[in-house]
Order: C-alpha cells, then structure tokens, then sequence
C-alpha cells in the first residue's frame, strides 16, 4: 500500500484580540505601543533613507483585508491556492495574513498617517497570496489532509516571483521539506527575490536528540532567511525555535498589529518577527533594487544589533535586526554585484532530479606501488641525510688548526 506523506502548514503565531474599550483613542494607543518595537528597530532612521517606496513583498499567508484603514491601497489580493478547502459560502477569515501585512507595509490612518499601525516599510506594495487556512476555519482538516494541497507552499513561490515580488514573507511553518518547495526557493533567488520566513514556535519543548529545537521549513532551507524572536529583554524568547538554521532575531512577543474590519490584535510568535525582518529587506531593495538576496542576507546578518557574546547562537542568530544597521551595511556592500556566469553553470531554477549530471572522473592509484615508491624514496632520503652528515664532519676536521 502506498502511503502518501501530507506536510501540515501551521501559522507561526498566537493572537488575540485588543478589547475596544468607549473612551479611549485605540488607534493612538496602538501606535504608543508600537515604539518600543520601532525603537528597537531603529526605523526612524532608516527611514531617512527608504522607506520601501516601488518594492513589492508578497505575504505568503492566510489573506490579507485590503480594505483595512491602515491597508487601503497597498494590498494587490493575488491567487487564493487553498480555494475549495472551505465549504462554500464560508469566508475567509484573513485575520494572520492582515497581521503580518500590516506589520510589513502598514501606513497608519488619519492625519498625516499618525494614528494605528505603522509598518517597517510603510511605501511597500503588499501582494496577498493564499496558501494556508487558519485553524478556525472548517475547511482546515481538509486542506492539511487533501493531496491537491500538498505544494501550495511551492506553487505560491513561483506565483509571487512571477508576479514581481521582490520579497517573500512565509510567516508559516511545516515539519517535511519537499523537492518542489526546495526547487521553488532556486527559482526565487535565481530571480533575485529574498526569502523571510519564521524558524517557528516549538522552542519551549524538551530539545531533540541533537540538542536542538525542531527545524521548520522553509526557513531551514538554505537561501531563506530563518527569523527567531526576541522577548522584551532582547533574549530568545521561550516558544522561539533554537537550531544552526537561525540567522537573525526580531521583536516577537505582545506585538500589536492590523486584524481584518479594522481591528487590532495582539500576539507574539516567529511569525511577527519574520514579518518585520522582511519590512527590512524591502527598505534595502527599495533603495538598492539590484543588490542579489546573498548580499541583503549579508546586510541583515551584519547590520545587527544586540549581537551574540561569540557572534553567533542558535537562538539568535547573529543578533536584533536594526533596519538603520543593515541599511548602511547595504550602502557599504552594494557595489558588489558580479555573479557567476559563463558556460558550466547550472541553472538554479530547474531541480536537479532527473538531470542528467557530467561524468565523475575516477582516478585509481595502486597501493603497491604506492608503498614501494615511498619506501624507496624514503631510503634515498636516509641517504642523502647521511652524505650530508658524512660531508659536514670533514670540513669540520679539515678546518681545525695544527696541534
């Protein structure tokens, strides 16, 4: 009997809601607590220098609420890969997309943007693109168990490289890598697209047998940038996955961000973390739209602050990412641009199975002769040692003076 292996795709975060209460200024409120995080980031200085103005981010996610206030304008509703999963007639609820959109692109609402959320790069074009159900939804058990599911993660990949996404935010997580997935994030980078995705929420568990937390796709495929998240001390925080695959850290618990019919919701999870990483990414393609993903990873991982005692750790990486930090890292990077070319190179959109490969030289070496050649060569050295030695103690004689 063949059995088919379906590859679960959860939400990286927890949300709940911010209770609206009559007499207070929520949308003011909200933005009052969002600058710690925006202090931390360093974006008001950043912002100096982008401010993510022609760049597109397409937010791999559950849907996002364009019409919300701090949304208007800057939502493109792309394909919805998960269609049929739910009954018919029932909605999409779009509340983690929305989230993760508005902590990427948000531009506030009211005068002079300065009420609600306000996102890393609030110039940022966000590309919605369907590819996973939140748990609440009924059609859930059937889109993680049907087999047509099984490569929306990789389908929506191509779809948003395809449609000029400069970045890919995946504020998601899965236990099995596949081919097509793998063979997807080729293509985005050979297309010049950086990959953001969470490093996931199962830090707080008993470590496995090598140590480490699980590893989670796709931030553990090479190329993407696996985000960890920061408590408020700017440590790992509990949930936060710890393993080799980390790059950097970002503020990831009680983050206040966008939910669908302008609400505001409250969470902490990789994902926010990977949501705001990714608003990074997009102020350096915003200012240097040509820089390749290998040197704003570089950025990233360089611009950081709050690093490591020794540099590096698994549980954050290479340290907080700072937006002003990586963006003069960026400056001081983006003349750099060759890439391998030439004839020999492999095309890194197509997979590599089924590809017929040149042949492997095969060098065979014969261990006699090996051993009598070093045997042989090691007597003569003996040898030589000896004349050397012989030569010496009679200039030595010779030289001495007359008793």
């Amino acid at each position: 009997m063949l059995r088919r292996r379906v590859a679960v795709v959860l939400l990286a975060a927890l949300v709940v809601p911010v209770p609206a209460v009559p007499g207070l200024a929520w949308a003011d409120d909200v933005r009052d607590s969002q600058r710690p995080v925006l202090r931390t980031l360093q974006v008001s200085r950043a912002w100096a220098v982008s401010k993510g103005k022609g760049v597109t981010v397409a937010v791999l996610d559950s849907g996002v609420d364009p019409r919300h206030r701090d949304l208007a304008g800057s939502v493109i509703v792309g394909r919805d890969f998960t269609a049929g999963a739910n009954p018919p007639g029932v909605r999409p609820r779009k509340l983690h997309g929305t989230y993760m959109a508005s902590l990427i692109a948000g531009h506030g609402h009211g005068p002079g943007g300065g009420d609600g959320i306000i996102g890393i790069a609030p110039q940022a074009k966000i590309l919605s693109v369907r590819i996973i159900l939140e748990d609440e939804e009924p059609g859930f058990r059937e889109f993680n168990s049907a087999e047509r599911y099984e490569d929306v993660v990789a389908k929506g990949i191509r779809y948003a490289v395809d449609r000029g996404a400069d970045v890919i935010n995946m504020s998601i997580t899965k236990e099995l890598a596949t081919k097509e997935e793998r063979a997807a994030i080729r293509y985005a980078i050979s297309k010049g697209v950086v990959l953001v995705a969470a490093a996931g929420n199962e830090g707080a568990a008993k470590p496995g047998a090598d140590g480490f937390a699980p590893y989670s796709y796709p931030a553990a495929f090479p190329g993407v940038v696996s985000v960890g998240a920061a408590d408020r001390g700017l440590r790992r925080a509990s949930f936060s996955n710890f393993n080799p695959s980390v790059l950097v850290a970002a503020p990831g618990v009680d983050i206040l961000g966008a939910g669908p019919g302008d609400e505001y919701w409250v969470g902490r999870g990789t994902s926010q973390a990977s949501a705001m990483v990714s608003g990074v990414a997009a102020l350096i393609k915003a200012k240097y739209p040509k820089m390749s993903p290998a040197l704003v990873v570089q950025a990233l991982t360089s611009g950081t602050n709050k690093r490591p005692s020794d540099g590096y750790d698994t549980g954050m990486g290479f340290g907080v990412v700072s937006a002003a930090g990586a963006l003069a890292e960026a400056g001081r990077i983006s003349r750099h641009t060759l890439r391998a070319a030439g004839e020999g190179t492999m095309d890194p959109a197509e997979p590599v199975a089924g590809r017929p490969l040149p042949p492997v030289p095969v060098v065979h070496r014969d261990r006699h002769a090996i051993t009598v050649y070093g045997g042989v060569a090691g007597i003569a050295a003996l040898a030589a040692l000896g004349c050397v030695t012989t030569i010496a103690i009679t200039v030595t004689r010779t030289r001495r003076p007359p008793a």
